[in-house]
């Protein structure tokens, strides 16, 4: 076999000679045409540069418990991409000046990491960003976490999510936007534009990487790495919208999935990876299998051996092998015996070549070293960190407007395993941020009330287990003081990757410890932190407001406290609903309506959740105008127009995001019950009246897929839909 390769290789390189000679562009002619760079570099490579071309390899301390089997390499200096851990850039000056110099061509290295919510200022989990309903603060957070990355040395993150996710016991709910397919597609776009830039030349800016192309999140029971069962009306309907948003955004890459889609592995997909990515789409750049994913095809069952792996994988889509060396062991082999064929080579490392060229790696390979100081936690960073926490935190529940404390309380009892935390708070995918760099909220608690309340601090319990010994200390506290601030919630690894769990509650300590704090008969203020929606069927009972802060991370401690004092005043809206217990998942807004709307739910919980997405209160209060319909009737090729009209009515200036809704009542595909399909985020003073606008663009808003993603217009009645209100239109003919 061996002999077979070197023939090959040996005639492609009298083929790549040839080939030269006819061709007048120069690849490293930063002014030539960048597809006439390409084809020049390509023409000069032979076989086992190409492949080298499509394999990423590890450097630095695996961060990632669940990537097991890591093997160490010493780094080619013709490896296409390293999955780089380390902070140094001098480091990565050093591996790039071995590719740049070393190698017969000069490649650069593309540097990737798992840059998710924040490189070493941490941001809110994704599932908190949508909370805020803000994309630009959304895509501000992103590019500091571009400038971050790559002042330590990276060029591309694999983020962001964009799965649609409706299960809460799937752990990687924490890494996307919810539960609406329109608000993932908005939160792609921003977080696209806040990596990439205007440039993706341009200094500090790095390739994103859509994922997990796609249907992970439909994993059975929530359980992940396992079967999803997807429609193909589901996947054009629900998961397909947010890719094509970051595609036409300009993503750079995508990574591929570790699900089964309904028999056919998502990194073995060739209608999804090829079909619909590469011709319908028309996207350019290149797909990274997620960690081992190649190597899974072989245990779902679609695959006798790795070689066999890796035809398929290659062959369906997937340009670029992380970690598992397949390519590297395979593909030669495969393009020898005719099974791969070389033109599907040359075009695989044409679209890797593409990214590293935007990038403009060729005539910028390495990366400036400047001090951790100047490039990290700087204080706009931090700012907006506080700011971007402020507003995904919701207010679930304010009875008796226990909230905000403003100086009704001189006394406190600030109780829970989070009050001094450092770790969990920042959330899973915290990528290099240290617990040192983590403002606790005990801390922003001591400043915020400084000379205005007492703080008795009390642990209470641990996260988990069944030690109540600091009950007695944690009651003590409480009946000192005015009132109960008890923050509960989870560990950072009980939700992200490998994050799955069989119920959605707290641990029965946490629950046990409120229990008795309720009977101090103090008022108590609920604050959780989590990586998902929560049981709260037997807290919400016992607690006087409830705040859903989520994993806020680096400035937890600033945030947290201007709520409570009223310094800030919450703004956030549930981008995923909040079940009366796990056994009613799975349930979401928009879901299609029952044959028999009033009956087949369960008998023994009411039939609405805890909390519906969209869900969130404020300090304030706001009024809403009836909607105004620029008419009643439209043509296919009209723009309607709706308004409303909100009035900051209450005593605080605050901030309300307006979520606009579609609902088409008739069709020839059923609908869901209500469609999200616009939203806005404005500043309203006390007395100030604001309009928010809503244009009704009819193919865009009204039209829906069928089961091979061909789009439908249909003439009918249409409602728009805010709150409580209705309203209804025509399109006609």
């Amino acid at each position: 076999m061996k002999k077979i390769i070197f023939a090959l290789s040996a005639i492609i390189m009298i083929t790549c000679a040839e080939n030269t000679k006819n061709n007048t562009s120069d690849y490293k002619d930063k002014n030539a045409p960048i597809e006439d760079r390409i084809e020049h570099l390509i023409s000069l490579m032979t076989l086992d540069e190409k492949i080298m071309q499509m394999n990423q390899w590890t450097y630095g301390k695996n961060a990632n418990p669940n990537n097991i089997g890591e093997k160490m390499r010493e780094v080619s200096p013709e490896i296409g991409s390293l999955l780089y851990r380390s902070t140094n850039p001098e480091y990565r000056n050093q591996i790039q000046k071995k590719a740049m110099t070393e190698s017969r061509l000069g490649i650069p290295i593309i540097f990737g990491f798992d840059a998710i919510h924040g490189y070493r200022t941490i941001f809110p989990i994704p599932l908190a960003q949508a909370s805020s309903w803000n994309t630009e603060l959304v895509k501000e957070s992103s590019a500091i976490t571009a400038k971050e990355s790559w002042l330590s040395g990276l060029d591309w993150t694999f983020s962001p999510m964009v799965d649609v996710a409706r299960d809460a016991r799937w752990g990687r709910v924490s890494e996307g936007y919810g539960e609406d397919t329109y608000a993932n597609s908005a939160f792609a776009v921003a977080a696209v534009q806040g990596y990439q830039g205007s440039n993706l030349n341009e200094k500090y800016t790095i390739a994103a990487c859509l994922k997990h192309f796609i249907g992970y999140s439909l994993s059975e029971g929530g359980r992940d790495y396992h079967y999803s069962d997807v429609s193909n009306q589901t996947l054009w309907e629900t998961f397909m919208p947010p890719f094509e948003a970051g595609v036409n955004a300009g993503a750079a890459t995508l990574m591929s999935g570790f699900n089964d889609i309904s028999g056919i592995p998502a990194s073995a997909n060739h209608y999804t990876l090829t079909e619909v990515l590469k011709e319908k789409w028309k996207h350019d750049g290149f797909v990274v299998s997620d960690w081992g994913s190649v190597r899974n095809l072989v245990e779902q069952s679609v695959a006798k051996d790795l070689k066999e792996a890796t035809q398929k994988a290659f062959m369906a889509g997937i340009e670029m092998d992380m970690v598992d060396n397949a390519y590297v062991d395979y593909l030669p082999e495969l393009v020898a015996e005719g099974k791969v064929p070389m033109e599907s080579i040359d075009e695989a490392v044409r679209r890797i070549l593409r990214v590293k060229m935007k990038l403009g790696l060729f005539e910028n390979p390495y990366v400036d070293v400047v001090s951790e100081k100047e490039r990290y936690l700087l204080p706009e960073y931090l700012e907006l960190a506080e700011q971007l926490s402020s507003e995904s935190f919701v207010l679930l529940k304010n009875e008796n407007e226990t909230l905000p404390m403003t100086s009704k309380y001189k006394n406190l009892a600030i109780i829970g395993p989070m009050v001094k935390d450092s770790v969990h708070i920042m959330g899973f995918w915290e990528g290099m941020g240290r617990p040192e760099d983590v403002k606790t909220i005990y801390e922003g608690l001591e400043k915020e009330f400084k000379n205005k309340a007492t703080l008795n601090y009390a642990l209470g319990c641990d996260y988990d287990g069944d030690d109540e010994s600091g009950f007695e200390a944690a009651i003590k506290a409480a009946n000192n003081s005015d009132a109960i601030v008890l923050f509960l919630g989870e560990k950072r690894h009980w939700s992200g990757e490998n994050g799955s769990r069989s119920t959605i509650a707290l641990p029965k300590i946490q629950e046990d410890l409120v229990a008795a704090l309720r009977k101090t008969n103090k008022p108590i203020i609920l604050m959780l932190s989590s990586g998902r929606p929560l049981e709260l069927i037997r807290l919400e009972k016992m607690a006087d407001a409830i705040v859903e802060i989520w994993q806020p991370g680096t400035m937890a401690g600033p945030a947290v406290a201007g709520l409570l004092s009223g310094r800030h005043n919450p703004s956030g809206k549930l981008p995923m609903t909040f079940p009366q217990t796990t056994g009613q998942i799975p349930i979401y807004y928009n879901m299609r309506q029952a044959a028999r709307p009033t009956l087949g739910h369960y008998q023994d919980i009411p039939r609405d959740p805890l909390y519906w997405f969209g869900h969130g209160l404020s300090y304030t209060t706001f009024d809403y105008s009836p909607i105004k319909l620029s008419s009643k009737k439209i043509t296919k090729d009209q723009t309607l127009i709706a308004e409303v009209e909100v009035t900051n009515s209450g005593n605080l200036d605050g901030k309300e995001s307006v979520l606009w809704f579609i609902k088409d009542p008739f069709a020839s595909i059923s609908r869901p019950i209500k469609e999200l399909k616009h939203f806005d985020k404005k500043t309203i003073k006390v007395g100030e009246k604001v309009v928010y606008r809503f244009e009704i663009n009819p193919e865009r808003d009204l039209s829906f897929v069928d089961s091979k993603g061909n789009r439908h217009l249909e003439s009918g009645d249409f409602y728009v839909i805010i709150n409580d209100q209705k309203v209804h239109f025509e399109l006609v003919e």
